[in-house]
């Protein structure tokens, strides 16, 4: 079990921070700052205790190159003007890298360059692991959405250092995630949607071994249907994966967990066509699927307020378009509205509540699309897991 940040003894130490600042910039300007502001409760902290605070994270996909519009120095300058002071290396090792950390008193805070900068980062090199692993003395891992990833600062880094923590944002991912795994209340229902089968089969295999209810939606219901033999008209349907859905059932039968599936459909002749309300399972040919319907949202609604524990991945429809947002944001306020332990994860989905104007009511929502599926999905992460 990784130790929090307040089990480490950080006074007067360097202290690594893996935090995630992949956050939107635009002319230079920081647009959106969820990402800072979560870690805010971590660093303010470690500031507070007296370290000597490195914070370290990648922003955009760089390849490796440096790529000026791709820098964290717009975002060491937005925390400084919004929160504290904040200085900024131009290089995350090095001796540009060294030297800062050098001029750093307790509690002052430094933010490094953009790790992927160096192609070590992503091919998690030993070598820059190790100059990574020189600049501090603890080091804390609190971005939870790169957990999956085997990269140096969130995996070799850590397994060079001999004090290793998690921060709040990821011992916050850790209580829930493993909440959901090891004792949740019951019922248990899981929303999966999403438009393909093949990318969530994992996350729905092992949803299996845990919920109770399993509601599909999205564009991977289709497929589902057209295997029970529903016309599904012009909605987008894998037809490779039948083999996969009829183990799904037959996993389903076997665990005694039910399968909800859409009964009614909102379709249209073309993708950003006019909606029109199918009140029947089967969708007539030339028409596509592109929301749940009013009775499925009826439905859904009805037997996750039996539930006491949700997890919701991936939404209904096609909600980025208005005409075709109705059943995700009506399962966004219901859950919002009701009294289950609501966890939320998964970028579009996180989105919905955001938009719908519940994710105040949520009790947690995650951090890591990609991470959080996989934490689903296999019961650990490797960026956890090395943590001790």
């Amino acid at each position: 079990m990784a130790k929090s940040i307040k089990e480490l003894n950080i006074k007067g130490k360097r202290l690594f921070i893996r935090v995630d600042f992949n956050v939107p910039i635009k002319d230079g300007i920081v647009k959106d700052d969820t990402r800072i502001a979560e870690a805010l409760k971590t660093i303010r902290y470690a500031v507070r205790e007296g370290a000597k605070v490195i914070l370290a994270s990648h922003l955009g996909r760089p390849k490796g190159e440096v790529v000026p519009e791709m820098s964290l120095e717009p975002v060491a300058k937005y925390i400084s003007n919004g929160f504290f002071p904040c200085a900024f290396a131009s290089d995350c090792v090095g001796e540009i890298a060294k030297e800062a950390i050098a001029k750093l008193e307790n509690g002052d805070v430094l933010l490094l360059e953009n790790l992927r900068f160096h192609k070590g980062e992503e091919k998690n090199f030993p070598e820059f692991a190790a100059e990574l692993a020189s600049l501090a003395d603890v080091y804390v891992n609190d971005a939870f959405g790169t957990c999956h990833r085997k990269h140096a600062s969130t995996y070799g880094m850590a397994e060079l250092m001999k004090e290793c923590g998690a921060g709040f944002l990821v011992e916050k991912e850790i209580k829930y995630f493993e909440g959901l795994q090891q004792n949740p209340a019951r019922p248990f229902g899981a929303i999966v949607g999403g438009a393909k089968v093949s990318d969530k089969i994992g996350v729905i295999r092992s949803l299996l071994e845990l919920a109770d209810k399993v509601f599909i939606g999205g564009a991977m219901a289709y497929t589902f249907l057209k295997f029970q033999g529903k016309t599904i008209g012009d909605s987008m349907v894998e037809n490779d994966q039948m083999d996969i859905v009829a183990d799904v059932f037959e996993t389903a039968k076997r665990k005694q967990v039910e399968i909800f599936l859409p009964v009614d459909h909102v379709v249209s002749i073309e993708f950003n066509g006019a909606p029109v309300e199918c009140a029947d399972v089967n969708i007539p040919d030339g028409f596509m699927a592109l929301d749940i319907g009013p009775n499925t949202t009826d439905l859904y609604v009805g037997e996750l307020n039996k539930c006491k524990t949700v997890l919701w991945n991936g939404p209904m429809g096609v909600f980025e378009n208005p005409d075709y947002s109705k059943g995700t944001f009506a399962i966004a306020r219901a859950l919002g509205a009701g009294s289950a332990t609501v966890v939320v994860g998964g970028g579009d989905s996180v989105a919905a509540v955001n938009q719908a104007g519940v994710a105040n009511s949520i009790d947690h929502i995650s951090t890591g699309g990609g991470a959080s599926l996989e934490y689903i999905e296999f019961g650990k992460l490797p960026g956890i897991e090395i943590l001790g």
